[in-house]
């Protein structure tokens, strides 16, 4: 009886065939994804991550990228409103107060000129920061541009590049900062802004040539060619998102190199020009009294470190969490 009772079951499905077979099991498949649980309480699975939410959710748990973000962002917003923290102007200066020490609402000194040291280190962050952000930004573009397109389409314009860029590579930076600063006579930002693109598109340019080599080579790409997609629709859906990365971090990382480079031309008497407020300016006077009045050259040159190993400390976060090997 048990088995003629199981028979109509048997029948049924029998009856049904593969077809039907195969609608029970997807059925079944389906009832199970519906289910919150999941087939053994796992819950359903989650939509894939790319590699900048997995990228974004590692820094959001790295201290180091937590604690250089802050500092960025305090730097930030002290260069574009310097008055919230300083209520001085950094060109009034009184020689009657010159080499003087911590005073009740100076409290970081007189400089040589007598001018507060405390204004001038809040103020000389506004033109650290623009230089740093302009340069690191026309060396990306330029550097990318160039390297990307060297890179895709290879051949003579490649070649060409790589000569051109061994070429850059063999001039010293600060020398050729004395060479070519030195006749410029502008007290603006902007020459020493052009002379660090000039001279730091090259590395970026390798950097992003060897990453679109190795971005062009991939399965995704070969097959959106084979389905006919254009040069420029490789280049700005397929190629560019996926090489842009190590851009990213060599250029965060950079930023804070370029913001030195001006200090030091800056000191060396061949970058920024008073009456401009610079860290390096005011390194410069104050070398000269550093017995005398160490605290001229301290705040300064504390300013400077700071921010540049803030950058550091960024771009090293950056390119821990965007670097595949180290997951």
């Amino acid at each position: 009886m048990s088995g003629g009772g199981r028979a109509p079951e048997d029948g049924a499905i029998a009856a049904t065939g593969m077809g039907g077979a195969m609608d029970l099991a997807m059925s079944e498949a389906e009832t199970l994804e519906k289910t919150p649980g999941g087939p053994e309480g796992t819950g359903p699975q989650e939509k894939p991550r790319s590699l900048w939410s997995d990228a974004w959710r590692d820094l959001r748990r790295n201290p180091v990228f937590i604690i250089a973000g802050l500092v960025i962002l305090f730097l930030v917003v002290i260069s574009l409103w310097p008055s919230l923290i300083a209520s001085q102007n950094p060109l009034n200066c009184d020689l009657a107060k010159a080499q003087e020490g911590s005073q009740p609402g100076h409290p970081f000194g007189f400089d040589g000129q007598g001018c507060d040291v405390y204004t001038r280190t809040v103020y000389g962050t506004r033109v650290s920061i623009s230089v740093g952000v302009c340069a690191t930004l026309g060396v990306a573009i330029l550097g990318s541009l160039l390297g990307g397109l060297a890179g895709f389409f290879g051949g003579v314009w490649d070649s060409v590049l790589s000569r051109v860029t061994d070429v850059f590579f063999a001039i010293p930076v600060v020398l050729g900062g004395l060479v070519l600063l030195s006749v410029v006579t502008s007290n603006t930002v902007w020459p020493v802004i052009g002379f660090m693109v000039l001279l730091g598109w090259p590395q970026l340019s390798r950097i992003a040539r060897g990453s679109v080599i190795t971005t062009k080579h991939n399965d995704y790409v070969q097959a959106a060619r084979a389905l006919g997609a254009s040069n420029s629709r490789l280049l700005l859906r397929h190629i560019a998102p996926n090489a842009v990365a190590p851009v990213i971090v060599v250029a965060t990382i950079a930023l804070g190199t370029y913001i030195s480079l001006e200090a030091t031309l800056s000191y060396l008497g061949v970058g920024l020009k008073p009456p401009t407020v610079s860290w390096g300016i005011d390194i410069s006077s104050a070398s000269a009294y550093i017995r005398q009045a160490p605290h001229m050259l301290l705040w300064p040159a504390g300013a400077l470190a700071i921010t540049v190993l803030a950058f550091i400390m960024l771009g090293d976060a950056v390119r821990d969490a965007l670097d595949p090997k180290l997951r």
